[in-house]
């Protein structure tokens, strides 16, 4: 392969359905991902996780620690620092509620997969070390779904930092894929006194990497990657630390990002509109 891109084989036979009105496009679930960064001599390093080979969706693929919204992250009002519920509303383009969950999602799911926690027991501080025994029986309970996160930072009497995070992207699972996902991308330093862990059982193996390594190796075929995340990597490469990234993501544009399929010259054309580089041109007679 030219390039590290993820793409399914039965994605060409999935398109053809949708195309005849034979498949009904699946209603997109709300999640989160955050792309955590930490700065280094050589600039700034974002943290990725290896997802399985034995994963049937990108398996082996390198990604962020994400997931999808819990349905109770927005049926109560958290403990929030940083910008109000209404600016996260209008910055994301959802009502408040919404607003709260995929906060929520962003920072649980960077607990749960990462064990790192963008909370603090007062609006202006974050916790130190999360790795005890507690913390870790916490995060092994909200993985279980066994308690909410809003229920999780109530019991710990913890603020939410939304401030230490900034909204980047938004991507929409194509309207193909059994699964989809409408994915709000955020960026986030790691906090003082914290550090990353492999807690996630659907990653392999986790590293830092420098944003212009990671996409060399996926540019070489090295590193697989899905369409979003070697898009994300590609903006990141201009900011020299963490905080210029924070600093430069108030200015990104939200406007989801949804493939397009269509039929041309005997070919079927699958693109992502403002992404040229992942454009694939499958004979309507074959597979990819």
């Amino acid at each position: 392969m030219a390039n590290g891109q993820w793409y399914p084989p039965e994605w060409p036979d999935r398109i053809r359905a949708l195309s005849s009105g034979e498949l009904t496009p699946a209603t997109p679930r709300r999640a989160a991902t955050v792309m955590l960064l930490r700065d280094s001599v050589a600039g700034p390093a974002v943290h990725m996780l290896r997802r399985r080979a034995s994963m049937a969706f990108a398996g082996g693929a390198y990604a962020y620690p994400g997931g999808g919204v819990d349905p109770r992250d927005d049926d109560h009002l958290v403990r929030w620092a940083g910008p109000s519920r209404a600016t996260w509303a209008l910055r994301l383009g959802v009502d408040e509620p919404g607003a709260q969950a995929i906060v929520c999602a962003a920072v649980r799911e960077t607990f749960e997969e990462a064990g790192v926690l963008l909370a603090g027991p007062t609006p202006t501080s974050v916790v130190g070390d999360t790795t005890g025994d507690d913390w870790e029986a916490d995060r092994e309970a909200l993985v279980a779904r066994d308690f909410s996160f809003a229920q999780f930072l109530d019991r710990r009497g913890l603020v939410l930092r939304s401030d230490l995070l900034a909204a980047w992207a938004r991507w929409i699972t194509p309207e193909f894929e059994p699964k989809r996902y409408d994915t709000f991308f955020f960026v986030a330093a790691l906090p003082e006194g914290q550090r990353t862990r492999n807690a996630s059982t659907e990653a392999d193996r986790t590293v830092w990497i420098a944003p212009g390594e990671a996409t060399a190796g996926y540019d070489k075929g090295d590193l697989l990657m899905m369409p979003p995340t070697i898009a994300t990597l590609r903006q990141l490469r201009p900011y020299g630390s963490a905080a210029d990234a924070l600093a430069g993501a108030p200015e990104r544009d939200l406007t989801p990002v949804l493939a397009k399929a269509r039929f041309e010259d005997g070919e079927l054309v699958l693109s992502w509109p403002g992404h040229d580089e992942f454009t694939k041109h499958i004979p309507t007679g074959g597979s990819a």
